[in-house]
């Protein structure tokens, strides 16, 4: 990576006669204007225009010349979008490979499937640089005091253009450096809403001496409204209008801007019409098959305590991947279409394999009617996660649940070398997001091939088991994040439990003691950290279709096309979690317009001003989606950007306890929250 260092610093402070007020013009000869409204057009002094011209010289063509530190800079942005009337927002992402970053080796980031959203993520994270920032001084907004972000003074503002409405979030410049920059790091608190267009706008910051930051001459140019015939920067005039028209109507000062951009999210079509045609194509073709078609490859009686029965076996099923859909296969496509907004297409036949797990109760009385359940494996694991630790076999037995349960594709064991070799070129992760959204759907087929009258549990391997009810989803870790995403996309799931969930990958990973040792693999190949915390925003665009951060707006509210309505979540958080951090959580839950229980925590037990902030408490026998926090006494997460590492890990503590499970089954089965916890904060023993 190279960071291009600006000589046009020392002269924009020349310009401004010394004086660091970031409202005070570049020009000698002419006073900037202080007023609040558009200012008068200005001409260009000799001098400002030679910075200006500097500038355009260390901005390469096609990065955006508003951060002339790192190409892609601002992320995400406009700049590198174009109109597009065949798309739901009228825009296309074009970003050159050019621009993107490139490995050790030289080679850089193919951009093709990234260029296919009409939009940027609902969830990645937001970066940029600014020079010798001083994170106290420029009183950035912390994730331990949300509302801070919200007030007039605050110094970094998101708001929806559409709506004028402003995003809570937190900013914060990276912990680890490796002796570079950090780079400014803005996560709104909330996901983005799809298809609405959001503006960054940075106010008041300071550098390390107690300066106001300088805004660079490229941003001082369209600020202060300077009139000139470089036509580079002139095509852009008119939508750096229309945002500080925007910001003046959120009563922000154009004037006392360092820094604002622009960026638009993807549409919902964008985001999820890939898994919907799997979907719908993949439920056509079992509809039409009348006959599912799976072979029964294993059954083992009382496998495990609680067990009656474990069955294992395959089913058939269409792949939307090329060639096998094994790991490393994107997405089918007919050979005649390759426009941005194709849809894939079915391939060959496929084995998929599945895991059932009858509990002894139904042993014990075979009139018992068991409940069907889906459950979702953790990190890079498999359907024999279900076999694994007690907690999916006593959930079963108490609350009489018949579970099945396939691999995650994209990241289950099978993934690992794919995932490894994605880390060490990128261009590689469209395969990743693809796979994801196919396992999704092989997830869903399980569950309607568990609930049709000749399904699975017609074989007699199961014993004539009885079975009825709504189907439901259960799932931990990797589980709980991608349950966000069957739950939203599924026709036959509207309740389910998400154990030790959050959304979304770009925030996680940084935070996530799990991704140490993939970031090592990582190193190798991306050196630098910053490309590395970029390259990982760029990834959640496409992460996005199979990972429940680009499905969360449409769980409990405007559900897509061909689901059910009143859906809800029960999310179980495990309060210090090394590996899933409590922040994505929260972001999940107020995506969500989940209720919180409180007291959340015990005195003392949270870096929030608010503990849970921005969350409705929730009352006994609400129907709703409801987050919980499960506190066994491990340590608190750090508030820098670094993963938990001190003390023990209580990441399976809520799902190894009784009494959070028999709060799962009320949810899932009853309909309604219960107080398992007497009023006081939730604990969990230490497993």
């Amino acid at each position: 990576m190279n960071i291009r260092r600006l000589s046009i610093w020392t002269a924009a402070i020349i310009f401004a006669g010394g004086a660091c007020s970031s409202s005070d013009s570049a020009l000698t000869d002419t006073q900037a204007p202080t007023s609040s409204t558009t200012p008068a057009s200005q001409t260009l002094s000799a001098e400002l225009r030679l910075a200006v011209e500097e500038a355009l010289t260390l901005s390469p063509v096609g990065c955006d010349e508003l951060d002339a530190s790192q190409c892609l800079l601002p992320f995400p942005s406009n700049r590198y979008a174009i109109a597009d009337e065949s798309t739901p927002t009228g825009l296309r992402v074009n970003i050159p490979d050019s621009s993107m970053p490139a490995n050790a080796s030289g080679v850089a980031i193919d951009a093709t499937d990234w260029n296919t959203n009409d939009g940027f993520s609902p969830n990645s994270s937001i970066l940029t640089h600014i020079e010798d920032l001083d994170a106290v001084a420029s009183a950035l907004p912390s994730w331990t005091d949300l509302e801070s972000s919200l007030a007039d003074s605050a110094s970094v503002v998101m708001i929806d253009m559409e709506s004028g409405d402003r995003v809570p979030l937190w900013a914060e410049l990276d912990a680890i450096v490796d002796g570079e920059q950090p780079l400014l790091m803005i996560h709104p608190a909330v996901a983005l809403s799809d298809g609405h267009t959001y503006i960054v706008a940075l106010r008041d910051l300071k550098t390390s001496a107690g300066s106001d930051v300088i805004p660079s001459p490229i941003f001082q140019y369209y600020r202060d409204a300077y009139e000139s015939d470089i036509e580079q920067l002139n095509t852009r005039t008119a939508e750096m209008e229309k945002m500080f028209s925007a910001l003046q109507g959120a009563k922000i000062d154009r004037s006392t801007l360092q820094l604002a951009w622009d960026f638009t999210v993807a549409s919902t079509e964008n985001l999820t019409g890939r898994i919907l045609k799997v979907r719908d194509n993949t439920l056509d073709w079992l509809s039409l098959a009348r006959n599912p078609q799976f072979t029964i490859t294993e059954v083992v009686p009382a496998s495990q305590e609680n067990v009656a029965v474990q069955v294992a076996g395959t089913f058939k099923l269409p792949t939307h991947l090329t060639g096998d859909g094994s790991p490393g296969q994107a997405f089918n496509y007919a050979p005649s279409d390759t426009g941005a907004n194709r849809l894939p297409i079915m391939g060959t036949i496929v084995d998929v394999p599945f895991l059932c797990q009858v509990p002894k109760m139904a042993a014990d009385d075979p009139s018992v009617v068991l409940h069907p359940g889906l459950y979702g494996h953790g990190l890079l694991g498999s359907e024999y996660e279900i076999d694994y630790g007690g907690d999916v076999r006593a959930l079963a037995q108490e609350a009489g649940v018949l579970f099945c349960a396939t691999k995650w594709a994209g990241m289950s064991e099978d993934d690992v070398g794919n995932a490894v070799l994605s880390l060490q070129d990128l261009s590689n992760f469209p395969t990743v997001a693809d796979r994801l959204q196919q396992g999704i759907v092989n997830m869903i087929a399980l569950g309607r091939l568990m609930t049709v009258d000749n399904g699975i549990l017609s074989d007699p391997a199961f014993n004539n088991v009885k079975v009825d009810g709504d189907l439901i989803y259960y799932g931990n870790s990797q589980g709980g994040i991608m349950g966000s995403a069957i739950t939203a996309v599924s026709p036959d799931i509207s309740r389910a439990v998400l154990g030790v969930p959050g959304i979304n990958y770009s925030i996680l990973l940084l935070r996530s003691i799990d991704f140490t040792d993939y970031e090592a693999v990582m190193i190798p190949a991306y050196p630098s950290r910053r490309d590395r915390t970029l390259s990982i925003s760029l990834m959640q665009m496409l992460w996005d279709r199979g990972e429940g951060g680009g499905y969360i707006n449409h769980i409990t509210r405007d559900p897509l096309p061909g689901t059910q309505a009143n859906k809800a979540v029960l999310m179980h958080v495990a309060w210090g979690d090394h590996q899933v951090s409590e922040l994505t959580s929260f972001i999940e839950a107020r995506s969500l317009g989940a209720k919180i229980y409180r007291p959340m925590v015990a005195e003392g037990r949270s870096h929030e001003v608010t503990p849970g902030w921005g969350l409705e408490d929730v009352a006994e026998g609400d129907t709703g989606s409801v987050i919980v926090i499960w506190d066994s006494g491990a340590e608190m997460i750090p508030v820098e950007v670094l993963p938990p590492s001190v003390g023990r890990d209580p990441h399976e503590d809520p799902r190894d306890n009784q009494v959070a499970r028999s709060q799962m089954a009320q949810f899932l089965f009853g309909g309604t929250f219960t107080d398992v916890c007497g009023g006081q904060p939730c604990t969990a023993q230490q497993s």
